[in-house]
Formats: structure tokens, C-alpha cells, sequence
């Protein structure tokens, strides 16, 4: 298979927006020897001093953190392109600013609506459906039932980008892409770099 964007452009991984925080660099200052021998406050025993109880092993386990954009973007940014040997995160194929949540603070129960907007590295790629098919099996095998998933062709970066959402919003012809043994083992090999 040729390679359609033998150039594209590359964003350093360093660069990408994530929850992980950058490893804070040591001063001289830090390897004093009062800062060694001074203690450092325990946020676990923190609570006992605030006067609340903390939660049983139970409570935790129960509540629920809320899922917003950046874990979504986390869950996707790491799939591997079909083409290239980098992620789509790095690629730019998949941005934190095109990842939308609705309805933005929802209960528990509530059902939620994810959508991503994918932008190919080309206005005419031929993998953008293989692209937006790897996003949303990946998003549908992460998050609860209660969370519908809506992957689409950000619009104007496609020559065909219209068709291609067409394919990725219907049920029927997603069931039927992944019953495609060929088409599988490339999924699967996009989504082996996923954490």
C-alpha cells in the first residue's frame, strides 16, 4: 500500500495536552539538607486533621469520578495511524478542542452524548473511515453503557467528508466493518498502543 501523506505534519508527543504532569526538574536548593530532614505533609493524614472521616474502601469504589474531555482525549490520542507509525494525538488527527461532552455536568444515570471530531492529514485520505471506525471501537470497549459515541469528519477537512460520516454514524455498516477479518486485524493493530 503507497503511502498517501509520506510528510504529515508531527506534533511532539511532549506537546500534547494530557493529565500527566510534567517531571519536575531538582534545583540545588532541593538537595539541601534541611529539605531532607524536613517533613513533608501526608495528604492521607490530612483529613484526620480537617476533622472528616474519610470514605470506606466501599464509598470509594462507588463514586463515581465524572468523565470529561481530556480522559477522552486520553483514551484516543494513543491509537496508532493505519499509515504512519505515530499516534493520532501527534498526527493531529484527534484534538482536545474537538472533543465535546453533552450534556456537560450529567447525573450519574444520565445518558451522555461523546462526540469527536477526527481531521485527516489530507483533505482526500482513504483511511479516514478506517480512522473514525478505530475512535469509536475504542471509545465503545472504554466507557459505561450510558455513554453513546459519535465519531465524524471534521467539516471541510474532508473531500468526502459527508459519505464518511454517513458510513460512521450507521449502526449496521459499523456491525458489518467489524465482522471484516482483514479490517479487524488493522483495528486491532491501531489499538495495541492504547494503554
Amino acid at each position: 500500500m503507497a503511502i498517501e501523506n509520506a510528510n504529515p505534519t508531527i506534533i511532539n508527543v511532549d506537546e500534547l495536552p494530557t493529565r500527566r504532569g510534567k517531571p519536575k526538574s531538582l534545583t540545588k536548593d532541593d538537595h539541601s539538607i534541611l529539605s531532607l530532614l524536613a517533613p513533608t505533609p501526608n495528604p492521607a493524614l490530612q483529613i484526620y486533621l480537617d476533622g472528616e472521616e474519610p470514605l470506606s474502601d466501599v464509598e470509594e469504589e462507588l463514586a463515581e469520578e465524572p468523565i470529561d474531555e481530556q480522559e477522552i482525549y486520553d483514551l484516543i490520542s494513543t491509537i496508532s495511524d493505519p499509515e504512519h507509525p505515530l499516534s493520532l494525538g501527534s498526527l493531529a488527527v484527534v484534538n482536545l478542542a474537538d472533543v465535546f461532552i453533552t450534556p456537560s455536568s450529567p447525573t450519574p444515570t444520565e445518558l451522555v452524548t461523546v462526540t469527536v471530531l477526527i481531521t485527516p492529514t489530507i483533505t482526500h485520505c482513504s483511511l479516514a473511515t478506517v480512522i473514525g471506525l478505530g475512535v469509536r471501537v475504542r471509545l465503545e470497549q472504554a466507557l459505561p453503557p450510558r455513554f453513546r459515541v459519535d465519531v465524524r469528519i471534521k467539516p471541510g477537512t474532508h473531500s468526502q467528508d459527508e459519505q464518511v460520516n454517513k458510513q460512521l454514524a450507521d449502526k449496521e455498516r459499523v456491525a458489518a466493518a467489524l465482522e471484516n477479518a482483514t479490517l479487524l486485524k488493522v483495528l486491532m493493530t491501531m489499538l495495541e498502543t492504547c494503554a
